[in-house]
């Protein structure tokens, strides 16, 4: 276990229970915020990617008529 892991959970048992929950619900939103950042970096890269392209085209192909909602 690092050093701030042991942190965070010696201040956390030190918390009342509902600021535990606080802590819990800032470090997902962190992790959530992660996430984002990867899936971002992620679609800013410009390398080529020609199998990603070639089902983007098959797929713009096979819908070629406008979205129908009652058939969902």
């Amino acid at each position: 276990m690092s050093g701030a892991t042991a942190d965070i959970i010696e201040v956390c048992e030190a918390l009342p229970e509902e600021k535990r929950s606080e802590v819990v619900d800032f470090a997902r939103f962190l992790l959530a915020q992660l996430g984002e950042h990867h899936w971002e970096k992620m679609i800013a890269d410009t390398k080529p990617r020609p199998k990603l392209e070639e089902f983007l085209k098959a797929s713009a192909q096979e819908g070629e008529e406008p979205l129908d909602v009652s058939r969902l």
